[in-house]
């Protein structure tokens, strides 16, 4: 794979299916250089919050003591995506998607910056932590659901899948194994540290976001509120039998996989529990189903292509099932250790697939609302699977849980009547035709 230059925004465009972008892209099959300095961006970016998901809470009890306040960080974090979602996903079809990104981690730097010259001046407070955690959130439902919406303007549509697995991997690497190490190591050197090296990583996205060429923004007829904006994402979304059947399975398949996580440590940690792990052992159970991810989103074109995407899609929520399940046979953590990693694979395969087949048919216009909706959906069923797992295990134990949310995983298989292959084919060549 050779890194090439991309030609000026003036000298080629991009129109894509239902819209038209003034964005460069490459010819089929090539990645460029727009694409590594994504790349590098994502990187940068994804590890700033793998720091932050971990430092903040950290952060959190240096500064009280009381656990429902410290809870509450991990709660204004992640609160902006349930009411800014979709407000995101408008915004990013409607303004230049590289802006939107460069803005928003923009904005990231100036608030953790902020704390870290409260930190250094002894003027931190938890309150001033929860603004600050609220507004990166929000900053964060921009970026993120502008990155997805990008890749399209930024390789070729038959470049997604490599171009997809290969920023699965670099996100998962660097959210899960590189940055909560890392947020250890600065909150253990002080708070001002473990908040500079976030928006320091941050300013480095910005700076390769700044190398790309080119306009990313789609051309739109006529000026429309921001309201039927999302009104008509979210009827695209519904009313395409495909994209709709596969953003239900994935909120079905996210409700279970929280249900059973929510519960898995009190099933894994301890000398009293099923599986006698201690801490650290834990977290090695956890990182075979990262590794096994990693290592998927790297191979997950080699498995569409062997496989077709329709059967690999089969296989992934088998898989899914499996993974959600084989607590409730085995308390052993090398046989769960082993069904977690290859479960990982499977897992970013489904990714890779849905999310590049997302992009190749969703008209461009429309993409980062759609984009939304499909995280809203995704999403907003892990509370809900938290709660009924724990209520389930309240009530009939955790093997119970185990078993439950893998059969509900499992019946998923139902949705494979619509997702076939000829659907797939045949929902991509409505979205070359012209309008």
């Amino acid at each position: 794979m050779t890194i090439g230059d991309l030609p000026r925004a003036d000298e080629r465009t991009a129109p894509g299916p239902q819209g038209h972008l003034t964005a460069p892209r490459r010819d089929a099959g090539q990645l460029g250089a727009a694409f590594w300095q994504l790349w590098s961006a994502s990187a940068a970016s994804n590890l700033a919050d793998g720091i932050v998901k971990l430092a903040l809470p950290l952060v959190a009890v240096s500064l009280t003591d009381s656990p429902m306040l410290v809870a509450g960080v991990a709660m204004a974090f992640s609160l902006p995506w349930l009411f800014f979602a979709l407000p995101a996903g408008a915004l990013a079809d409607r303004l230049d998607r590289r802006r939107v990104m460069v803005a928003a981690n923009t904005v990231r730097v100036v608030l953790f910056g902020v704390m870290a010259l409260a930190a250094a001046l002894d003027a931190a407070s938890i309150w001033l932590l929860y603004a600050v955690a609220f507004g990166a959130g929000v900053a964060e439902t921009l970026y993120d659901t502008s990155a997805q919406s990008i890749l399209p303007q930024v390789v070729s549509r038959d470049a997604l899948p490599r171009a997809n697995g290969r920023l699965h991997a670099v996100t998962l690497a660097a959210n899960q194994f590189v940055g909560p190490p890392l947020a250890g190591f600065l909150v253990t050197a002080g708070v001002a540290l473990a908040v500079v090296g976030p928006a320091g990583l941050w300013a480095v996205a910005v700076a390769a976001l700044l190398l790309i060429r080119g306009r990313f923004r789609v051309e739109r007829e006529a000026p429309t509120s921001l309201r039927r904006d999302i009104a008509e994402g979210l009827r695209f979304l519904w009313r395409h039998q495909l994209l709709r059947t596969m953003a239900v399975m994935v909120g079905v398949s996210n409700f279970t996989m929280s249900g059973i996580f929510a519960v898995l440590p009190l099933y894994a940690v301890g000398p009293d529990s099923a599986m006698g792990l201690t801490e650290p052992g834990y977290g090695l159970l956890l990182a075979t189903l990262a590794v096994g991810i990693v290592l998927g989103s790297l191979v997950a074109g080699a498995i569409e292509r062997r496989l077709g995407r329709s059967t690999t899609l089969g296989v992934a929520l088998v898989f899914a099932a499996v993974l959600n399940g084989v607590p409730a046979l085995s308390a052993n953590p090398f046989v769960v250790g082993a069904v977690y990693f290859g479960g990982g694979i499977l897992v970013a395969a489904w990714n890779v697939i849905t999310v590049s087949l997302r992009q190749r048919i969703t008209p461009d216009r429309l993409l980062g609302r759609v984009n939304s909706g499909y995280r809203m959906l995704a999403w907003g069923g892990m509370p809900l699977g938290a709660l009924t797992g724990g209520l389930l295990a309240e009530l009939l134990g955790l093997r119970v849980v185990f078993a439950v949310m893998g059969v509900l995983a499992l019946s998923l298989v139902i949705g494979l009547i619509w997702v076939t292959d000829s659907a797939i084919d045949a929902a991509e060549r409505d979205a070359e035709q012209p309008v």
